[in-house]
């Protein structure tokens, strides 16, 4: 077989991860189909799972005026923690979406609808990654372990969202931006004001994101009567996506203020804020870039909100240094 009669109906890959990919390349193969389960093949969403984390985590930090070993022992739990509660949400989703998986071009070599894993093997394999994030989970404080206890309700409704609500978008914001209430209390084992508005953000954020991601789907969606904010807005989606980016750079730039007016400097203030400005620049030129009717356009700017996330990280940790 050649290189050009691969595809990923011979390969076992899925449609929409980067070619040579290392789970494709690296990967035992027996390991392959779970870790395609939980989308290690495609990591951005790990990276916005973690990122609300990391905000809780560098804000807080400078809130204290250091950043210290506990603070480094929750950012590396929170990174082991989204990996495998991203792959064990995947695989949930996976499982309750499996008929209408087999009906969409992009999510039919998934593992379950292309046959590479059965039902019972991905809830096996949904369980083993719940176990070991909450082992991690409990070496943080008993209010982080609520948190993210309680997490699992947003986790299990998400999937089915789409199917009762043109903004299953929002419920993909509440979970995935859980984090920064999570990493909150587990560095301060408290929650403030100043959490919540940073999760609202992250929420707003999602929106944008989400929206973008989900115009790759719009046509197939309509036919297997899947709602999405995407299909909801149509045409209007730049107006909403605007909506949805000066939102979140306010409640982020507030929750900040919140959370350091009386903590730091002004010169750290205005460090931590202009990080809050470039993340809305970084969005403010997706919108620019954005063509709802190109799948792969979409599908790269989706995937540059790693990047927009960990711009506040990037000044947070600089403000450190003022």
């Amino acid at each position: 077989m050649t290189g050009h009669d691969e595809t990923p109906e011979t390969t076992g890959s899925v449609a929409d991860a980067a070619p040579g990919n290392w789970v494709d390349t690296l990967a035992p193969e027996f390991t392959r189909p779970f870790l395609r389960l939980s989308r290690a093949d495609r990591p951005i969403g790990t990276w916005l799972l973690l990122i609300p984390c990391f905000w809780a985590i560098a804000t807080v930090s400078l809130m204290q005026g250091q950043f210290t070993g506990e603070h480094a022992w929750i950012a590396m739990g929170c990174a082991m923690g989204a990996w495998l509660m991203r792959g064990a949400g995947c695989t949930w989703n996976d499982i309750t979406d499996r008929d209408f998986d087999a009906k969409v071009a992009r999510t039919q070599s998934r593992p379950i609808p292309s046959g590479q894993v059965s039902v019972k093997g991905a809830v096996t394999w949904m369980i083993l990654q719940s176990l070991l994030a909450f082992c991690i989970l409990l070496t943080f404080y008993w209010q982080a372990v609520w948190l993210g206890i309680a997490s699992l309700a947003l986790v299990c409704v998400y999937p089915f969202a789409k199917r009762f609500t043109w903004w299953p978008q929002i419920f993909l914001g509440l979970a995935f931006n859980w984090g920064a209430l999570l990493a909150w209390a587990a560095a301060t084992a408290s929650l403030a004001w100043a959490a919540v508005l940073i999760y609202i953000a992250g929420i707003f954020w999602t929106l944008f994101y989400d929206t973008i991601y989900a115009h790759q789907d719009t046509e197939d969606d309509a036919l297997v009567g899947v709602k999405s904010t995407a299909r909801l807005f149509g045409e209007n989606t730049a107006k909403w996506l605007k909506y949805f980016m000066v939102a979140s750079v306010l409640c982020f730039a507030t929750g900040l203020i919140a959370a350091l007016v009386d903590r730091v400097n002004a010169l750290q203030l205005v460090i931590a804020l202009g990080g809050v400005w470039a993340f809305g620049w970084h969005m403010a030129w997706q919108l620019r870039s954005l063509d709802i009717d190109d799948p792969e356009k979409c599908l790269s700017l989706f995937r540059s909100n790693r990047n927009a996330g960990l711009i506040p990280v990037l000044f947070l940790a600089a403000a450190h240094f003022a």
